[in-house]
């Protein structure tokens, strides 16, 4: 089976985002994760309970005593690539963002510019047809922006066949600016990440499940919790532009799907780890919330008017107040609750982004 789900009301988003009251938040400098903790599971756990509003605070490490024998904890197994690629455009120094391979073997990219200090900037995008020449003596020419409306991200050619293997000759993790400095690409790998056959994956980490550990994952297996995995390949998420996300490709295994419909019909909960693996099983899902095994393409955008219909709760990490995720967020959490972890997230210094603490939403 396969499943293209497209947003039921991308129309107006953008204005929607912010309508669970977060204006105002801003976001200090200093609450901004700039290296991983000494310890993946040395971060903070910011718990929300919707039956209550009770907001909570934990070490990561609390993690199976906060969930129940019976919960399935839905990840995602994508692996992230090495996917920033140093590049030269005629009198301009670039950084190509490799971000979603298509079906027809072209690749969705993002062009920036250097800035000086290890990170990148945002720039025009294109031109159309211009060809860039990429570290190793690969080319790719950018053909025509992914979207008539921006020229942000572009359907581009490379002139290599296997890319993956290429990137992980010639590439580098993606870094943003408030990151202090270039990590190895085992900082931007989870527990659960597993190399896929033909070596596709991520442009970004699926970062919720960074804290896990092996020792951690055991214990919530002892305890009675389920682990199911999905794989949904994430595109990237420049920190700059907040877009709704665009298409990617995911797969939700038959033992997913029996997990998830079987844990749900016994009366335990279904946990996503991170906001990719709400939008596979949501695109699994039939109306009623039945899971079935799916692959493909999804363009699906969850937001609070058409709700979340298989998942009951989310570890995901703080999100900006403008980032599209938040439309996801406040279907799952509702906006009181979802406006009261954020104010707790800030008075105790939380820190945000990929490297950051986590918050748990639960019923």
């Amino acid at each position: 089976m396969t499943a293209v789900i497209t947003c039921e009301t991308c129309d107006e988003q953008a204005a929607r985002v912010d309508s669970a009251g977060l204006g105002d938040l801003r976001l200090p400098p200093e609450l901004v994760a700039r290296v991983p903790a000494p310890r993946r599971d040395a971060v903070r756990l910011l718990v929300g309970r919707r039956s209550g509003g009770a907001v909570t605070h934990h070490g990561f490490r609390e993690l199976p005593r906060l969930l129940r024998a019976g919960d399935v904890l839905v990840v995602n197994t994508s692996r992230t690539l090495p996917a920033a690629v140093d590049g030269r455009l005629p009198g301009e120094d670039v950084v190509v963002h490799f971000s979603t391979r298509r079906d027809d073997g072209r690749w969705v990219v993002e062009v920036r510019t250097p800035d000086g200090r290890g990170s990148t900037v945002r720039r025009a995008g294109g031109p159309a047809g211009a060809v860039i020449r990429l570290r190793g003596g690969a080319d790719l020419r950018l053909e025509t922006p992914l979207d008539a409306s921006g020229d942000r991200l572009w359907v581009a050619a490379p002139s290599v066949h296997g890319l993956p293997r290429y990137l992980h000759r010639h590439g580098r993790p993606i870094r943003y600016s408030y990151t202090e400095r270039d990590q190895p690409l085992s900082a931007y790998q989870t527990v659960f990440s597993t190399a896929a056959p033909d070596g596709a994956g991520s442009a970004e980490m699926p970062s919720a499940a960074r804290p896990f550990t092996s020792a951690l994952v055991t214990e919530l297996v002892s305890r009675g919790v389920q682990v199911a995995p999905i794989v949904l390949h994430t595109g990237v998420a420049s920190a700059e532009a907040h877009e709704p996300p665009y298409a990617e490709p995911y797969t939700v295994p038959a033992a997913t799907a029996w997990q998830v419909n079987a844990a749900r019909a016994a009366g335990g909960r279904v946990v996503a780890v991170g906001t990719t693996a709400v939008r596979a099983l949501e695109s699994a899902a039939d109306r009623r919330g039945v899971v079935r095994p799916s692959h493909g393409w999804t363009e699906l955008v969850v937001t609070p008017e058409r709700g979340v219909r298989v998942v009951d709760g989310l570890l995901t990490g703080l999100h900006e107040p403008e980032a599209s995720h938040l439309l996801m967020l406040r279907a799952v959490s509702g906006d009181a609750l979802l406006r009261g972890v954020y104010a707790e997230a800030l008075r105790e210094r939380y820190l945000w982004h990929e490297f950051g603490d986590v918050n748990l939403l639960l019923p």
